[in-house]
C-alpha cells in the first residue's frame, strides 16, 4: 500500500507540473471567433472581386464581337468603293458616258420574221 501511495505522489507531481500552462478559453474562443468573422468578410470581398471581373470579360467580349463585325463590314465597304473606284476611272479612260433619259423601243408583237 504503501508503495502506491508512493507512486501516487510521483504521478500527482509530475501532472501539477504539466498544469503550468494555463489557458484562458474566453480569450481563445473570442479571437477564434474573430478570426472567423474576419475571413468571412475577407471571403466576400473576394467573392465580389471575382464576380465584377467576370461581368467586366463579359462585356469586353461583347465588346470585342461588336467591333468585329463592324470591322467586317468596314472592310466589305473598302473593298467595293476600290472596285467602284477602279471600275469609274476605267469607264472616263474609255470615253462612256453617264446616261441620263432612256427611250425604250415598242415593237409589236408580229414583228418578228417569219419563215415560209
Amino acid at each position: 500500500m504503501t508503495t502506491a501511495t508512493l507512486a501516487y505522489k510521483t504521478v500527482q507531481s509530475k501532472v501539477t507540473s504539466i498544469n503550468l500552462l494555463k489557458v484562458n478559453w474566453k480569450i481563445f474562443y473570442f479571437f477564434g471567433v474573430l478570426i472567423c468573422f474576419a475571413m468571412l468578410v475577407f471571403y466576400v470581398f473576394l467573392i465580389n472581386q471575382l464576380t465584377g471581373g467576370t461581368y467586366a470579360i463579359k462585356d469586353y467580349n461583347r465588346q470585342i464581337s461588336k467591333l468585329t463585325s463592324e470591322n467586317k463590314i468596314l472592310e466589305d465597304n473598302f473593298a467595293k468603293s476600290q472596285f467602284l473606284g477602279s471600275v469609274q476611272e476605267k469607264t472616263q479612260t474609255l470615253g462612256f458616258e453617264k446616261t441620263t433619259k432612256v427611250k425604250y423601243i415598242q415593237l409589236p408583237d408580229t414583228s418578228l420574221a417569219k419563215a415560209k
